[in-house]
């Protein structure tokens, strides 16, 4: 137990913070997905401690993720009553289970580094895009809403113009004062101050809004924020009412295939969002640690099972919560746990408290996360690797901002993935010649890919001259290559090439198959 308050001093105004952002988009989640409302605030709480206490991430929080909206609002219609739902959502998480005892978590490793930091930036990106109408007062779209079309009509820049029509100016003044805090909370000169550790920057902007909102309504009631643009949480009076938001799954519908299909979906979908998420916060960890990814897809699985029996949302790691998460300075995963228990007793015991906090406050710390997601500087080093990184992670950005998370994510691992190959085809194979000798060198790996290549090296090998095949660097071969050289060899002698061999030993000759 000591050993998880080791640093709780930076861990309880760290959780604070997470819990400040999760809240809105537990309940905005819920509410773009057609579920009951309360169900976000169900699997927050999940997410927090069943996942939490689980999962081996020191930095990662989980929750309902924005990227499931369209999956489970489909699923809703398709099944016809959240009951069914949560059965599958309950086979989504035996699913994750099962994935975690085989070992599947590996799939992650297979996801380039541009992909994920084009995924940080578009997240980023969007994160300011979708939070700017909250920042001026306009509240029109929910909460936790990542697609670029929505519900309305709009798409993420119309939203923007109509932002700008229908501003309040006083929660735009309460959104630009907390950007400037956070802004000079993290100036070096500030983190010196070990003060500040217990008054991170995201907390001060949530308490300063709250108290600023209050005196105008006292002074000045016409400017003060209005309720439409406060939280909303619902009001939990009783034990009857509590019990009214607990749902639990209908097991009528089990032999049903589409509950089945929804929950293979939901199950796959989760895994690959929470893999994606503890890898991009693993890149963002100040220490460097790495998270044992099957031991997250068991966490996962255990809290999908849980959310399914409680009412809840599927829940994931989530990239914005940990990332807000990182940024109010937390170092263990104390935080993740106590952002679950703030979530159970707030909601449960001071939901009026809660009810004051204006979202413009919520979306000027989000915004500041946002920008450093996509800061600047992330850009300049993905372009100085080149353009085989850089290109991926520009349509990985761009791909992800035009679409949703899920979809922008495979288009760029396609991407990237094109230019693996390519590079590998361009590099595979090295020739170099003096006078009428010749020499290809085979590099790492060379593949029925490379098959082109190795043809045009051989046809340009003219008559009555020598070639030195040289496998010292390769480590692989395949038989469409090795098939490629040997009848090459075989015809050498009628046109006057003496064809030579190079290995770096006699076991290598062995590896690589060579007859020779």
């Amino acid at each position: 137990m000591r050993k998880l308050f080791r640093h709780a001093a930076a861990d309880i105004p760290a959780s604070i913070v997470v819990f400040l952002v999760a809240l809105p988009l537990c309940l905005g989640i819920a509410l773009g997905s057609g579920t009951p409302i309360f169900s976000g605030i169900i699997s927050g709480i999940i997410g927090g401690l069943v996942v939490g206490a689980i999962s081996g991430s020191h930095l990662s929080i989980s929750g309902p993720a924005a990227g499931l909206i369209t999956v489970i609002s489909l699923y809703m219609q398709e099944l016809g009553s959240f009951q069914v739902l949560l059965l599958a959502v309950l086979i989504a998480g035996l699913i994750q289970i099962l994935l975690a005892l085989v070992k599947a978590g590996m799939i992650a490793d297979f996801i380039p580094v541009a992909v994920i930091k084009g995924m940080m930036a578009a997240i980023g990106i969007m994160l300011i895009l979708k939070q700017l109408p909250h920042l001026v007062g306009y509240d029109a779209d929910f909460e936790g809403d990542e697609s670029f079309f929505q519900p309305d009509g709009h798409n993420t820049f119309t939203e923007l113009k109509m932002a700008w029509l229908q501003l309040t100016p006083f929660a735009m003044c309460l959104g630009l004062v907390g950007l400037a805090i956070q802004y000079v909370w993290d100036r070096p000169a500030m983190k010196k101050r070990q003060w500040t550790r217990f008054l991170p920057g995201p907390l001060l902007v949530v308490i300063l809004s709250v108290v600023l909102n209050e005196a105008m309504k006292r002074l000045f009631p016409d400017f003060a924020i209005r309720a439409e643009h406060m939280v909303n949480v619902p009001v939990i009076t009783n034990w009857d009412s509590l019990s009214s938001v607990l749902s639990s799954p209908d097991f009528s519908r089990i032999g049903d295939s589409t509950v089945w299909m929804a929950g293979i979906t939901i199950g796959a979908i989760a895994s690959l969002e929470s893999l994606l998420s503890i890898e991009a916060t693993d890149n963002l960890d100040p220490e460097g640690r790495i998270s044992p990814p099957n031991r997250e897809l068991l966490a996962q699985g255990v809290g999908n099972i849980s959310a399914a029996f409680l009412g809840g949302l599927p829940v994931t790691a989530v990239v914005v919560r940990s990332t807000a998460n990182i940024s109010g300075g937390a170092r263990t995963r104390l935080s993740a746990l106590l952002h679950g228990v703030l979530l159970a007793l707030l909601v449960l015991l001071l939901p009026s408290l809660l009810n004051r906090i204006p979202y413009a406050a919520l979306a000027a710390i989000l915004c500041y996360v946002g920008f450093k997601l996509a800061s600047p500087s992330l850009v300049r080093q993905s372009y100085r690797l080149g353009w085989d990184v850089f290109l991926p992670f520009v349509i990985t950005v761009v791909a992800i901002l035009l679409s949703d998370l899920l979809l922008g994510v495979i288009i760029g691992l396609l991407v990237g993935v094109f230019f693996v190959i390519r590079s590998n085809f361009r590099k595979s194979l090295i020739v170099v010649h003096l006078d009428n000798n010749y020499m290809i060198k085979l590099m790492n790996q060379v593949s029925f890919l490379n098959k082109s290549l190795l043809k045009n090296a051989l046809m340009n090998i003219p008559d009555e001259s020598s070639l030195l095949f040289d496998f010292s660097k390769c480590i692989f071969a395949d038989s469409d290559i090795r098939t490629m050289i040997l009848e090459f060899a075989e015809d050498a002698p009628s046109r006057g090439i003496r064809v030579d061999y190079r290995f770096l030993n006699e076991d290598q000759k062995v590896k690589l198959k060579m007859p020779v």
